[in-house]
């Protein structure tokens, strides 16, 4: 068992199992978790959860975007008529 660095919860893994890289759940907080190495067993929060997290509000701005050039699309097909 280890605890999970952020909320200093049990996390029940066995630890023979784990390879560095490997990613685990905090059941208690929810914390993205990998194994950044195995002797000691060395347990970090996951970077690239936070990474995703700023991709999808990068995606929100791009579908405002989409959307006006429908507009535009749609005045060219209409002045085309």
């Amino acid at each position: 068992m280890v605890n999970c660095p952020l909320c200093d919860a049990v996390i029940d893994v066995d630890e023979d199992e784990l390879d560095e890289g490997d990613s685990l759940l905090c059941e208690e907080c929810g914390a993205n978790l990998n194994v950044s190495g195995v002797s000691p067993l060395e347990i970090s929060p996951d970077t690239e959860k936070d990474d995703d997290e700023d991709d999808l509000d990068d995606d929100d701005d791009d579908d405002s975007d989409d959307e006006d050039e429908d507009d535009e699309d749609e005045d060219e097909d209409e002045d085309w008529k």
